[in-house]
């Protein structure tokens, strides 16, 4: 094997794939190499619907050797450090490697570490997560005989930010159906401050969480999970005003609710403990917290918040001018998504192309599109699209499937997400073709 590439890039996720392939097929260029230690690709923004009973785990996973460019070299094996002033890659079996052009896109990782109990009770009994275990996400929710369900997420930043929320409503649908709707309480404790970032979602979430007798808390930090009491625990990130209270113990002290911490009370079981929050469930879904690699975040690419430092809008180090980054490990200020990763892939390859033959990155800007489609029922979706200012941005090609605004539900969103995303993701996207 050799020990130097023209383009190395590290990662075999979504990002990798995508950039090797469109290096290949649109800019013929053939001196590409892979390094991704894993055996199987999947694709991941269906685990949503697995998770809900609704689609086939198998069919996400494909073999890695199916999805690496037939032009590209893929070397399975994991990169474990950087020495960039020397164009060099250190790994763990395949020794140093060295490169023209580095890519790094190797994702992100779970760091169950950051949250006290949940790497014991993670996809155990009724502790579950779309993120590592949709089919055991199915079984908690198919089993589920009511009581208090509850649906959080980390305070770090997710792929996906919508996911912990769209595996919810899913849920309501299918307790409705299951007949334990009545006698359940449905509550989605998060971090922030808002259902969604962009308003003009916001408006038609809100409207589903009324549809659905939906329970918000905010500011919400969980920190611990207590499997066997089955209690997760919260700091509280926001001040209580004076005379506010965020636990009701009864009914006429309702009107001391802080509407900054609830929308639509609900009287489910809580302890308090010194400063600590905590709400009984008797199912809960979770994301595990997530970081950059440790290799990444051990290296000198890395940015005070310890994610990979790149430009936002070309991508490009903003240290090493010939190493590039995209995807989840990115320090992007914009949601971690495969439809990111669509528009910053091209940038990419075009600064890549020109630094080949012109020495000097393009003109491209990446505008920090992302987009999340947001489940909201069986047969319904919301498809948010935004930018870096959290500006609606729909694709105008939506109207040639007869949407007027994606901001609304529509049961084509829905068609779109379980059978058009997956078509594009697996024929286009990871071809290298445009979409």
């Amino acid at each position: 094997m050799k020990s130097h590439y023209q383009i190395l890039i590290i990662g075999g996720g979504t990002a990798g794939i995508m950039t090797a392939a469109q290096l290949i097929r649109q800019k013929k260029i053939k001196d590409i190499a892979i390094i991704e230690p894993a055996s199987t690709h999947y694709y991941q923004p269906a685990w949503t619907l697995v998770g809900a009973g609704t689609y086939d785990y198998d069919k996400t996973a494909k073999p890695m050797a199916d999805v690496i460019p037939n032009d590209a070299i893929w070397i399975k094996d994991k990169a474990t450090g950087f020495d960039p002033e020397n164009n060099l890659v250190h790994t763990s079996e395949s020794g140093d490697i060295t490169y023209d052009y580095l890519v790094v896109a190797p994702g992100l990782v779970y760091d169950n570490s950051l949250v006290k109990g949940l790497g014991d009770a993670l996809d155990k009994g009724v502790v579950c997560s779309n993120y590592t275990d949709p089919n055991h996400t199915w079984e908690v929710i198919k089993n589920f005989k009511g009581g208090t369900a509850l649906f959080t997420q980390p305070a770090t930043p997710i792929k996906c930010g919508g996911a912990p929320q769209k595996i919810m409503y899913l849920a309501d649908s299918y307790f409705r159906k299951s007949g334990v709707r009545d006698k359940t309480n449905i509550v989605f404790a998060t971090p922030g401050s808002i259902i969604f970032g962009v308003k003009e979602i916001a408006e038609t979430l809100m409207k589903v969480i009324d549809r659905k007798d939906i329970n918000l808390r905010f500011h919400h930090k969980l920190v611990s999970i207590d499997a066997e009491k089955q209690i997760a625990w919260y700091e509280l990130n926001k001040e209580i005003p004076e005379g506010g209270c965020i636990i009701m113990t009864k009914p006429e002290d309702k009107n001391l609710l802080d509407k900054d911490f609830q929308y639509n009370y609900k009287d489910v079981k809580v302890t308090v403990k010194g400063d600590l929050y905590g709400i009984h469930y008797d199912m809960i879904h979770t994301a595990p917290p997530q970081t950059a690699p440790k290799f990444i975040q051990d290296s000198p690419l890395v940015n005070d918040s310890k994610w990979l430092d790149v430009d936002i809008h070309t991508m490009q180090h903003n240290k090493y001018p010939n190493i590039f980054g995209l995807g989840d490990v990115a320090s992007l200020p914009t949601a971690k998504t495969g439809a990111a990763i669509r528009k910053q892939v091209p940038i990419i390859v075009d600064n890549i192309d020109l630094l080949i033959a012109h020495h000097k990155i393009g003109t491209k800007s990446y505008n920090g599109y992302s987009s999340c489609p947001l489940v909201t029922d069986y047969g319904k979706m919301v498809l948010a699209e935004f930018d870096y200012g959290n500006n609606f941005t729909p694709d105008p090609k939506l109207k040639s499937m007869l949407i007027s605004d994606s901001s609304k539900e529509h049961w084509r969103l829905w068609m779109l997400k379980k059978y058009g995303l997956p078509y594009l993701y697996w024929n286009k996207m990871m071809k290298g073709k445009d979409v």
